[in-house]
């Protein structure tokens, strides 16, 4: 059997994914939400002319001449305008953020101006506008705002209140049910026999999921039995995504593909041409997307980063990119074989103080400590050329 591409394969897994189904949450909980639906003002902001500065609303065209003198007739400060008018050789005291008085222009600030009483010397002149935000400066009423798939961060948080939102429509997080499988696991915490491992992919996968916007399920560990792997396969029938763990290769124990058939799901591919992940299985189940992840730590979140991220983002109504970026090689790296390679690498700064890019001396794909200590993943195509310090190459991100 020929090795899949791993382009091919990302495009088998999003071909004809639907959006996630909407729902209205409360703004406080929208970090990180995607929106379905457009946001448009219903209100200007500011919604009217307010000043910008300390200091006194006056009539332009009765400062042109300074150093002059004003009547001052009132105050204006935020949330308490002035309930009047302004006349020809007249000023009020105004706050930042206060609405400027009916007849006022422009605001002169206090550092330019002497205060006798009633009395306000100007000594200063200004045009129309100094000083003064326009009401709808920030945005106008009817104006769309926000649209739909903008993810909601710490800003467009702050926007929607200003909008007086309280609530807002956003594509509900995709359901990621995770299911690990092996005879050698136990769970974290628990007192391990000498031939057991603690099951670090659930966790690890259920934060990946978080990171890339989707919520995580944990269905917990099935032992190498065909029936108990079979029935958790089936118990997360409603899932958008189901990943399982291990299991996924050709050895007796790998009773993934088999559990699979027995339920009647045929495979779209399993193996492709990248290290580490070659054993990746895709499936499908309705409309639920199925992953048969690589057993090893490192295979398992590779594939997370390259697969799932992509899988989850589409769901949400979010453009995809690989957000390739580019950096400088800090050794000599080997000629390539036929498998698309994802390399654990970190920053460094060299002796001219020039960032670059470390590959770990060792790869294999049960190593978590590199890739906790990793910053990116170095891409190196299928047949890639040896290449020398200082060359340029390919990368993505550890982000999540």
């Amino acid at each position: 059997m020929s090795l899949l591409p791993v382009e091919d394969a990302k495009e088998q897994i999003l071909a004809g994914v639907k959006l996630s189904s909407s729902e209205t949450i409360e703004l406080d909980h929208a970090a990180g939400r995607v929106l379905a639906s457009d946001l448009t003002a219903k209100r200007n902001q500011p919604p009217f002319d307010a000043s910008s500065m300390d200091g006194y609303a006056v009539k332009a065209l009765d400062v042109g001449d300074a150093p002059c003198s004003l009547q001052l007739i009132g105050e204006a400060a935020a949330g308490q305008a002035f309930d009047g008018e302004i006349s020809q050789g007249q000023c009020t005291r105004i706050f930042t953020g206060a609405p400027l008085p009916k007849g006022a222009d422009a605001v002169v600030m206090q550092e330019n101006t002497e205060r006798d009483g009633n009395s306000v010397s100007i000594l200063q002149s200004v045009s129309v506008g100094n000083f003064v935000r326009p009401i709808g400066l920030d945005f106008k009423d009817g104006e769309k705002v926000l649209t739909t798939g903008t993810k909601l961060n710490t800003g467009s948080i702050g926007l929607c209140a200003s909008m007086n939102c309280a609530t807002v429509d956003v594509r509900k997080k995709p359901t990621v049910a995770i299911l690990a499988t092996g005879d050698e696991l136990v769970e974290p915490g628990q007192v391990t026999r000498p031939d057991q491992i603690v099951s670090s992919n659930s966790v690890s996968l259920a934060a990946a999921v978080r990171a890339f916007g989707g919520e995580p399920i944990q269905l917990g560990i099935a032992p190498d039995n065909l029936d108990k792997i079979t029935a958790a396969i089936s118990g997360a029938a409603q899932a958008d995504i189901l990943l399982t763990i291990g299991g996924a290769s050709v050895g007796d124990h790998d009773l993934i593909g088999p559990a699979f058939t027995q339920l009647g799901i045929e495979l779209d591919f399993w193996k492709i041409a990248m290290r580490p992940g070659k054993p990746l299985i895709f499936a499908r189940q309705g409309d639920q997307r199925v992953i048969g992840l690589p057993g090893n730590p490192v295979s398992a979140l590779v594939c997370a980063r390259i697969f799932l991220k992509p899988l989850i983002q589409k769901m949400l109504g979010l453009s995809h990119q690989d957000e390739i970026s580019y950096g400088t090689l800090a050794g000599d790296l080997r000629e390539n074989d036929q498998r698309q390679e994802y390399m654990r690498a970190c920053f460094e700064v060299d002796e001219n103080g020039k960032k670059t890019l470390q590959p770990f001396n060792k790869q294999d794909s049960s190593m978590q400590m590199t890739f906790a200590r990793s910053d990116v993943l170095i891409i190196r195509p299928p047949f890639a050329a040896a290449l020398k310090k200082g060359d340029r190459v390919p990368y993505l991100a550890i982000d999540y």
